[in-house]
């Protein structure tokens, strides 16, 4: 019931965790380069370029969403004293 509850608030820390992680992303790219960053879809691009900002995008969302995730079911199981996932990983 617990995670029924929380999917409104995993979506709502989702959103936010996009827009975090874009702003930020934003920002270190305009110490990296002056231009716009490379997208997949543009025809001229220099590959270096476009490997740095792909990589660097997407470590920068993964880390985004994982730290707003964490912190958004901390705030849930603080208020309701039910952790809504797995209390820790599976044993290999």
């Amino acid at each position: 019931m617990s995670k029924l509850i929380f999917l409104p608030i995993s979506i709502g820390s989702g959103i936010l965790a996009g827009l975090l992680g874009r702003k930020t992303f934003d920002l270190i790219w305009g110490a990296v380069d002056d231009e716009q960053p490379p997208q997949a879809e543009h025809r001229h691009v220099p590959i270096p370029k476009l490997i740095l900002a792909l990589t660097l995008e997407g470590a920068l969302f993964r880390l985004v969403k994982g730290l707003v995730d964490h912190a958004s079911r901390k705030g849930f199981a603080s208020v309701t004293g039910v952790w809504p996932g797995e209390e820790r990983p599976e044993p290999s």
